[in-house]
């Protein structure tokens, strides 16, 4: 709260300063074919609503800049001969930065001579052409827009219909019922590692994430039946891109976040030549924990385990070359905490008051990307990266006479190598190919051991060696007119440590009813190697060696049936319903006993509960209904509401049909923002936003009360598993915000104040067991958080 004052108070002093004339700003950027990424020389680009009517003609590199622009809210129609024209809303003009786009227009099938093909607004266009069904792209203004988003990704698609993180503790994805596992991480079109600060080996999800927002683009988030060219999925795909830097200016952004943290981020040009399009550029940002740093002021942050993270983010592109284009792209986080059982509640969340435990992790990724235009529809892209991650994590416990005793060393770490190159062909309007092959090296550096009840150390996972996912796949457009699309795939895949191999068809149609209404239609088999928590684990034989039981695991495949219907109304209004229905096969259970245990109830903590002798014969199915209404920003206000009905079951290798631990059954999001505008010129703006989510609980596996007291710890009654539902999840989250655009120079000034559960309804996160008082008791969530984000560029 002090920190809150203070901010309060410098900010509001600027008001004082707001001066009468009207600072204006550039917006520039490039025009390209959304099929060969190829420059549009000649492409109008016009800034609807000003006066005199703002606008630029792109030049042979397909750049665009249109100066002297006020600060303010506007709307982008650009339009080219023998294209579908585009309009883009909602593009914010401030007075520190730069705007900057990238924009893609598609070719007309059907060709009027010197015409240009009218378009239609269509934000929810994805940036991969290919994606056309169960897709939706994002932009870092909606991650800092919505209310208790914390400038965090993960948390954004949350409020799409079908996705659930009703988890205050992590940012885990759940969609449409599936484990976290299931998701896919990319960034800059190669996998990568779970890109979270605390994260653990085998897991997709953690407490804060270690991507940052300000550098990200416009990127893709799918949800099923996604194009050929993604693999080892069976959930959905993050599809992450950098954006690049100011290739003609210096620019600086300061921020201070609550749980992203304290940043700084510079970007500029490499080199000032003459040809705009041949200019590098580079964008760099570094990030530290707020309440750590609170922590060193004096400042009572209300916790004594200290969440210390910092990350270091860098993009770097080195310019046109005469055999293509380069960048250099990277991240770097460190985190860790200390949890000291006595100075802990019986409500932590993530620790026990009868241990102290010590969490370390590590992020490292680097990558060079190449792109080189072949001809004018023909571009060949490579991405060479490397990555190094992982977390090691020691436990000392209470031991009868002996205060502590260390009990538990897991180190876990993973370096990577990984190759992608794909060839991107337009024959012509109607047709265009993509065949690429990715290669994924992982070498593996795994110590985990426990303490028996003899003292003595027992390794339960160890391995030192490699493994390598090889994967090939080719995927094609065809368009008979401008009102049918068909996309067709296959994706293959091979794991050299068993010799497991999956062929997987991809199909997707899109049919064009009427102008404004979309029906779509999709299927995908989708397959995925095992987390290597799992295919690792290790078990102890009678004669004392160690023996990988599960290293034989197949690939989890899962089929995508889904269905969907889109409607436009007028350029401010969307609505789509989406119906799927998925079949999982091929679910680690076990083998070697009838019981309840599945794969598909892993992935969201920070550990694996791992059965020896596991086998690919469990199932699963999820089928829903999702709904999305949506009022794209305009005039001065927006809203979204999605809502998701859904059923998610499994078996055993029982037999029996039951809940998995991630079928909710409901999912509700609104949201609501007004944007009120002040000052002479209105370059001001006061900003209101909303959000209420309710979904149902979580299914749980009650805990045996006899069984736990009679072992002196928490023992759950499986034969019941996942049959109790919690009560359901409730949060409103109200978020007040103003920017302040200089009158007197190129400078903006941002505060928010999000005010997250404003209820303070209590959720819970788990019921536990209380081996003093021999009953249950349940752990909350975070009720009401206040948190804060105060930004300036310039």
């Amino acid at each position: 709260m002090k920190i809150i004052r203070l901010l309060l108070t410098f900010t509001a002093l600027s008001f004082f300063n707001l001066a009468q004339a009207q600072i204006t700003q550039i917006l520039r950027g490039t025009v390209i074919d959304k099929q060969s990424e190829s420059p549009l020389v000649g492409a109008a680009v016009v800034v609807e609503g000003t006066n005199p009517i703002l606008g630029s003609i792109t030049d042979e590199n397909g750049i665009f800049v249109i100066k002297n622009v006020p600060t303010g809210r506007y709307q982008l129609k650009i339009s080219f001969i023998g294209y579908n024209a585009t309009t883009l809303p909602n593009i914010v003009v401030n007075a520190g930065k730069e705007t900057v786009l990238n924009i893609s227009l598609e070719e007309a099938v059907t060709k009027l001579d010197a015409v240009v093909i009218s378009g239609k607004v269509d934000k929810t266009q994805t940036m991969n052409e290919l994606a056309t069904i169960s897709a939706r792209q994002f932009n870092v203004e909606e991650v800092q827009r919505y209310s208790g988003g914390r400038n965090d990704v993960s948390r954004l698609v949350a409020n799409f219909a079908g996705v659930a993180t009703n988890n205050d503790s992590r940012n885990d994805i759940v969609i449409r019922g599936n484990s976290p596992t299931g998701v896919l991480w990319r960034l800059e079109g190669v996998p990568i590692p779970n890109p979270n600060h605390f994260s653990t080996l085998g897991t997709t999800g953690g407490p804060v994430s270690a991507l940052n927002p300000n550098m990200i683009r416009n990127s893709d988030f799918l949800t099923s039946a996604f194009p050929s060219e993604y693999g080892n999925a069976t959930a959905g795909v993050f599809d992450i891109g950098f954006r690049n830097g100011n290739k003609d200016k210096f620019e600086f952004t300061a921020q201070l976040a609550a749980f992203s943290g304290l940043e700084a981020m510079v970007e500029g040009p490499l080199s000032k030549k003459n040809n705009a399009g041949q200019n590098g550029s580079f964008v760099v940002s570094y990030r530290h924990s707020f309440v750590e740093l609170a922590n060193l002021a004096g400042i009572n942050v209300g916790t004594t385990a200290l969440p210390r993270y910092k990350d270091l983010t860098f993009n770097v592109d080195l310019g046109q070359t005469k055999i293509g284009k380069f960048s250099l792209f990277g991240i770097g986080g460190l985190s860790n905490i200390d949890f000291i059982g006595a100075d802990l509640s019986e409500n932590d969340l993530f620790a026990d008051q009868s241990e102290d435990s010590y969490a370390d992790s590590k992020l490292g990724i680097i990558g060079l990307r190449h792109n080189i235009i072949v001809d004018k529809n023909t571009y060949v892209r490579t991405v060479l990266s490397a990555s190094h991650s992982g977390n090691t994590f020691n436990v000392y416990k209470d031991k009868g006479a002996i205060l502590k005793q260390h009990n538990l060393d897991i180190s876990d770490f993973i370096t990577a190598y990984r190759l992608s190159s794909y060839i991107n062909k337009k024959f012509n309007a109607q047709w265009s190919m993509r065949t690429g092959v990715l290669v994924q090296n992982m070498h593996l550096d795994i110590n985990s051991k426990t303490l028996d009840s003899n003292n003595v150390w027992r390794a339960f996972r160890t391995s030192n060696g490699q493994i390598t996912l090889s994967e090939l796949y080719s995927q094609a457009q065809y368009k008979p007119s401008d009102r049918l699309t068909f996309n067709a795939g296959i994706h293959t895949q091979y794991l050299d440590i068993n010799q497991n191999y999956a062929i997987e068809p991809r199909l997707g149609i899109n049919y064009y009813v009427r102008p404004n209404q979309t029906l779509s239609i999709g299927y995908g088999l989708h397959s995925q190697m095992q987390p290597l928590p799992v295919m690792l684990d290790e078990e102890r034989l009678a004669d004392g060696t160690l023996s990988k039981s599960n290293m034989s695991l197949d690939f989890t495949q899962s089929h995508h049936f889904v269905m969907g219907y889109d409607v436009k109304i007028g350029s401010d209004w969307h609505g789509k319903i989406e119906t799927y229905y998925q079949i999982l096969r091929g679910v680690p259970v076990e083998g070697r006993r009838s019981n309840a245990y599945s794969m598909l109830n892993q992935g969201a903590d920070f550990g694996f509960v791992v059965p020896s002798g596991l086998v690919n014969e469990g199932t699963g199915r999820n089928v829903g209904l999702e709904m999305t209404v949506e009022k794209f920003f305009s005039a001065g206000w927006y809203s979204l509401v999605t809502a998701s009905l859904f059923d998610s079951q499994y078996k055993g290798s029982d037999g029996i049909e039951r809940n998995t631990a991630f079928n909710s059954n409901y999912i509700l999001n609104i949201l609501a923002g007004k944007e009120f505008k002040f000052g002479k010129n209105k370059q001001n703006k006061f900003t209101l936003d909303t959000k209420l989510t309710t979904a149902g609980g979580r299914y749980q596996t009650p805990i045996d009360l006899v069984a736990s007291k009679a072992r002196g710890e928490e023992v759950y009654d499986n034969t019941k598993a996942y049959s109790e539902q919690q009560t359901p999840y409730f949060r409103w989250d109200v978020k007040l915000g103003y920017t302040l655009n200089s009158s007197k120079r190129q400078f903006t000034q941002q505060f928010f104040l999000d005010f997250q559960n404003v209820t303070n309804h209590k959720n819970i996160f788990q019921e536990r067991y209380s081996v003093a008082q021999n009953k249950t008791y349940k752990v909350y969530q975070i009720g009401f958080f206040p948190d804060i984000m105060w930004r300036v560029q310039f």
